[in-house]
């Protein structure tokens, strides 16, 4: 990565990325944002406002009509992002072919998929709420035969992962027990358990699990190794170590990570 940075001129009036909540002042800033945020990348970075502000605040005319013209032809985001990234010189020949790679398979995904690599990006980060926000748009126009139950499993634990987050427990465990009756697996079962005596007392907590009639031993090694979770800070964090890497898998290859980005 190139290191001869900021000798541009920088803007008097930052531009304000809604996803992180700040602004950048610089070409090579938002070159850094779009290269650690790759799944975040998209219309609210893609549009007019960014191309008026490297016109009128980094002067830049020539890449403003450059962007503008690929803003009309609403085509790819590779021919959006990459004349930033050669205008300002941040990466090596070599890094900006392998960032048009990752670009490009990220591109071919379906927008369910993206977006939820956005929500599960956005876990990791603890911008919980923007998370909840990315899952509900995937549950919200579900079509059960376009990606399957895994994956909505997928998006209902990791949701329940987000609400987790924000110390919504009863929350976190209405998404974990819709994820489990999608895909009866142990470790989204151990999730719901371990979030009920967040919010139940003791003995609603013992009437819940007589109601689930589970399995006695399982019940018994969940609550040990919750007994190890001595705080609700702990908790979250332990459900945000328990989303899947499919943000991290997409670096090396999104293919492959499709196909195990409903194991969590």
């Amino acid at each position: 990565m190139s290191y001869d940075l900021c000798l541009r001129k920088q803007a008097e009036k930052p531009y304000y990325i809604e996803s992180i909540r700040t602004g950048i002042y610089s070409l090579e800033e938002l070159c850094f944002y779009l290269y650690h945020n790759i799944c975040l990348i998209d219309e609210t970075i893609m549009n007019e406002g960014l191309c008026d502000w490297i016109r009128d605040e980094l002067g830049l005319t020539r890449l403003y009509r450059q962007l503008y013209a690929q803003l009309e032809k609403k085509e790819s985001a590779v021919f959006f992002i990459m004349p930033i990234f050669r205008e300002a010189g941040y990466l090596s020949q070599q890094e900006l072919r392998e960032f048009q790679e990752r670009l490009t398979k990220l591109e071919v995904q379906s927008e369910d998929m993206k977006q939820k690599l956005r929500g599960d990006y956005l876990v990791k980060e603890q911008m919980f709420a923007r998370a909840v926000w990315e899952y509900d748009q995937i549950l919200e126009r579900r079509n059960p035969g376009k990606l399957g139950t895994q994956f909505y499993a997928a998006v209902w634990n990791n949701l329940g992962c987000a609400y987790a987050g924000l110390f919504q427990f009863e929350q976190a465990a209405k998404c974990y027990w819709e994820s489990y009756s999608l895909m009866k697996t142990k470790e989204t079962f151990r999730k719901y358990v371990s979030a009920l005596p967040l919010f139940l007392s003791e003995e609603a907590y013992r009437e819940r699990l007589e109601k689930l009639q589970a399995d006695t031993y399982l019940v018994q090694k969940i609550q040990e190794y919750n007994a190890k979770v001595l705080s609700k800070e702990e908790f979250r964090r332990e459900m945000q170590r328990t989303l899947d890497g499919s943000t991290q898998m997409l670096i090396k290859d999104l293919k492959e990570q499709y196909c195990r980005s409903t194991k969590l």
